[in-house]
């Protein structure tokens, strides 16, 4: 079938679009006028064109398939079973757990859940035969779960390792090598909420997914990226596009048979205390974008999860928002959505192409553990938060109820189940940690302080 429309209608190239622009601008320059820059020094421009800009990038991506994913802390066994079995039952596909205390009963645990459903486990501590005697048992009894593991996350946010290099890689290699159901997960979510820009999420992704391929040489099966989302609606989508083309291209050169997926949540670093119900649009676009980037597993965040225990109804308007995403706005319909699209394929390459400069910068130091050790990661990350931080307070970067046209009569003092600023916990490390701090924090003090 002829295109019969367009074939009435002469093709434009983009020298003439630019040519007539120029000749609108009258005399006021191109690039100054209409090229805007990001915090991540990306350039973006007012229009793209296939005969210039675009570059078809194969990004495979199973949109039709992404999961609705609860994330459920295990406190107590027995309450955290009764919360997976409502989240099951009112919409959630996947569960992931987080265990803190190796005295659970894992077992036992397990045992009570749902036969049919997927579950991830994680833990706050790193025991070689706690992980092989869940997975062993799992797979005995056909359960369906995935143990994710990530010594370096902990280096990151704890700023020690569990025991030491040497002894934390032992463990994770004892574990991945005897169970299928173990595999190595790379959580790059501390430098999104620690206000890292996205060109640095991405590139200390791919170089904390290289210490593994470095140290774990018969590394194999898949590896789960887990990223944290922001508002940034076409950039986020392209960060992911960006995270996985650049880990496949980076286990290419070992000839690993390793395939990804990715895992997303939306970020904390703009949700606001006051005007909280905000807190549900954020988070809202911050989905769409992991679903349209191509994440696999996209889990939400409670409009109060800052100040606010967990609560059934907090945790059922989260689902909510991704299950209306899925079944009502058919988020699912199609794979690779954003697939073409000049503008997202353009910010996908610019994103990838200095990600992987910064990478190449972070080998030459010897690998992310040894710029970590050195403190030049926490600098960078650092600048780039006071960057967006100068930003919020100048008014320039707007959060809406907060920084720009807040509700003087929205009083929260008395509302706070939980501390929603950093909680400081001095302690001896090996390497400064990242620490995860909200834009809103300095403001949103003042105003507590000032309530009656």
């Amino acid at each position: 079938m002829s295109n019969q429309l367009f074939e009435e209608f002469n093709k434009v190239s983009s020298k003439e679009w630019k040519n007539k622009i120029q000749y609108e601008l009258k005399g006021i320059d191109y690039n100054e006028t209409l090229v805007w820059e990001s915090l991540e020094g990306i350039k973006v421009r007012p229009f793209y064109h296939d005969d210039e800009d675009y570059r078809p990038l194969k990004i495979d991506t199973e949109t039709t398939a992404f999961a609705i994913t609860q994330r459920i802390y295990v406190f107590k066994a027995d309450r955290a079973i009764e919360k997976t079995k409502e989240a099951l039952q009112k919409g959630a596909e996947v569960i992931y757990f987080t265990i803190d205390n190796p005295k659970i009963d894992c077992l036992k645990f397990l045992e009570a859940l749902p036969k049919e459903s997927f579950y991830f486990f994680t833990f706050n501590f790193l025991n070689a035969d706690y992980v092989n005697l869940l997975s062993l048992w799992a797979a005995e009894h056909s359960y369906n779960i995935k143990i994710l593991l990530d010594p370096v996350y902990h280096l990151l946010t704890e700023g020690n390792w569990y025991k030491n290099l040497d002894n934390d890689f032992n463990q994770l290699a004892q574990s991945i090598s005897q169970s299928g159901n173990v595999s190595l997960q790379i959580n790059n979510t501390v430098f999104q909420n620690a206000g890292a820009n996205m060109v640095q999420q991405t590139a200390y992704t791919i170089a904390h997914l290289h210490e593994y391929l470095h140290r774990l040489p018969n590394l194999s099966g898949t590896v789960y990226l887990q990223a944290s989302v922001g508002t940034n609606y076409f950039f986020e989508i392209a960060k992911l596009r960006a995270m996985r083309m650049l880990a496949n291209l980076i286990t290419k050169e070992y000839n690993s048979a390793i395939d990804f997926k990715i895992i997303t949540i939306p970020t904390k670093r703009n949700k606001t205390l006051y005007d909280y119900n905000v807190n549900m649009l954020r988070t809202t676009t911050e989905c769409m974008s992991a679903i349209l980037g191509g994440a696999d597993f996209v889990s939400n965040l409670a409009y109060d999860e800052i100040y606010h225990k967990e609560n059934e109804f907090a945790d059922r308007i989260a689902r909510n928002q991704l299950l209306i995403l899925k079944q009502e706005s058919y988020f699912n319909a199609v794979n690779n959505p954003t697939e073409g699209a000049y503008y997202i394929e353009n910010i996908t390459l610019q994103i990838a192409e200095q990600s992987l400069s910064i990478f190449k910068q972070i080998e030459k130091g010897d690998g992310l553990i040894s710029s970590l050790i050195e403190g030049t990661i926490q600098r960078k990350v650092a600048e780039a938060a006071q960057k967006e931080q100068d930003l919020f307070d100048n008014g320039k970067e707007v959060l809406v109820g907060t920084n720009k046209y807040p509700n003087p009569q929205d009083n929260m003092k008395h509302d706070l189940e939980l501390y929603p600023f950093v909680k400081q916990n001095p302690r001896k490390t090996l390497i400064t940690p990242i620490i995860e701090r909200r834009l809103a924090e300095k403001l949103e003090k003042e105003r507590l302080e000032k309530e009656k």
